[in-house]
């Protein structure tokens, strides 16, 4: 066995990512990178801008976390090829220090337009794919912790999660009944700010940005109990249209109020030795609120196996009309699939926020977004495959990781794949619908 394989890759599927990158009109990398000021001085410049946000994009993809991993693909002809060099004959991509000091050098007012691109191009994307004909879009905003090591700006320790940590917070759009949930926004946050923070301001540019692709939807909002703060709760009942289910903690006058119905539950438990619940709801208004709104009560008893049965009452506050089981059981706890879209980022590596500045931080978890997004754009290509609900790491284990060989001449660049290839009518049909050739 020698490793002898010129002009090879074992990442010949990432071609993909660039075809799912021109989905987004001309392209959502150029389109964020279009906000990024390249301060270096023109004669001295190896790497463009540009090339140094598709390196990292695509790295991340391809599961190459950090700029260390440039020292294992920056002569990879496919990684050339996505960067927009000759894969053979160009210059190798930039080196650990060169991507250092352009994450270093991003500034807080180019992150936020980088954001903002990043919402509208995700949202104007799948209005032209849905041509603005969904019926109901679905906002969910979710907190994660991304653990921190050393002397890092604004990293706090963080008691609900038990270390020191960041605390970015997500957001995705859905739309009518797909599966997937699409991530739009990706805001890094001190780790200890409630979960609350930045959330009006997140859901305003989102619910704006919806309205102006899907005029005729019906937008609901979907949160967990972090976000039940009198602010998110005041915008969204001056929202017109715009329905809600929020989470909410237990507290003494709301467990009083369930605790009837938690008998009910008890009986029934015991007469089933399973699991029951009894749904109910109740008008409440905590002491910052100015009014009282809608409580749904979920009064449910657990029963384990060699387990005693214990209570397990939940509270969401909503404004919709339906019946307290109905929006339970079939509009909030729907937002359970949030938490593997989490785990998808997280395997991304959007919590490898290792770099001292904050901004640098801010910078790399909205690249791993783009990354992600990505990855999103090949799962929905794949929607007719046996794929189309694979999970990213699958899918970049069996579309991307792909042995090739790349052939550059004057007039073309050919990536040669395998013959025996196990997934070869998978990548066929995604390569298709992203708008591939034969050939």
């Amino acid at each position: 066995m020698q490793f002898d394989q010129t002009h090879g890759s074992s990442d010949g599927g990432a071609v993909l990512l660039s075809a799912a990158n021109r989905r987004y009109g001309d392209g959502l990398i150029e389109a964020m990178t279009e906000y990024l000021d390249d301060r270096r001085q023109p004669g001295k410049v190896e790497h463009a801008v540009i090339e140094l946000m598709k390196q990292r994009i695509h790295g991340l993809a391809c599961g190459y976390e950090d700029a260390n991993d440039v020292a294992r693909i920056g002569g990879d002809p496919i990684h050339k090829l996505l960067a927009g060099r000759d894969p053979n004959k160009g210059r190798d991509l930039a080196s650990q220090p060169t991507l250092s000091r352009f994450e270093n050098a991003v500034g807080p007012r180019e992150l936020y337009h980088m954001g903002m691109t990043l919402a509208e191009s995700v949202i104007a994307r799948h209005g032209k794919r849905l041509g603005g004909q969904a019926r109901l879009i679905t906002i969910d905003l979710a907190p994660t912790d991304a653990a921190t090591h050393g002397v890092q700006q604004l990293s706090f320790f963080n008691a609900h999660y038990d270390n020191w940590c960041y605390l970015p917070m997500m957001g995705f759009v859905s739309f009518d009944n797909e599966a997937d949930q699409y991530l739009c926004a990706a805001v890094l946050r001190p780790g200890n700010v409630g979960a609350a923070v930045g959330a009006v301001g997140v859901l305003r540019r989102l619910i704006e940005l919806v309205r102006a692709s899907f005029p005729k939807a019906s937008i609901r909002v979907r949160l967990d109990g972090g976000f039940a703060s009198p602010a998110v709760f005041e915008f969204l009942d001056a929202e017109p249209k715009v329905e809600y289910v929020v989470a909410m903690a237990s507290n003494a006058v709301l467990n009083r109020r369930a605790e009837e119905a938690l008998g009910v539950a008890r009986v029934m438990s015991g007469l089933t030795d399973a699991t029951e619940h009894v749904y109910l709801e109740t008008r409440y208004a905590a002491g910052t609120w100015e009014h009282e709104r809608r409580v749904v009560i979920k009064a449910e008893v657990v029963k384990a196996d060699g387990k005693e049965a214990r209570d397990n009452p939940r509270f969401v506050v909503t404004n919709m009309k339906q019946s307290p089981q109905w929006i339970y059981e079939e509009a909030y706890c729907q937002r359970g699939n949030i938490e593997n879209r989490i785990k998808e980022l997280k395997a991304l590596d959007v919590d490898r926020t290792s770099c001292t500045r904050f901004w640098a931080n801010q910078l790399r978890v909205l690249m791993t977004a783009a990354a992600y997004v990505l990855m999103q754009e090949v799962r929905l290509a794949a929607e007719l495959t046996a794929m189309a609900r694979a999970q990213v790491w699958t899918l970049r284990e069996r579309l991307l990781k792909l042995g090739a060989r790349v052939i550059s001449s004057v007039r073309r660049i050919v990536v040669h794949l395998p013959e025996s290839f196990p997934w070869r009518s998978e990548f066929y049909k995604v390569a298709h619908a992203l708008g591939a050739t034969a050939g």
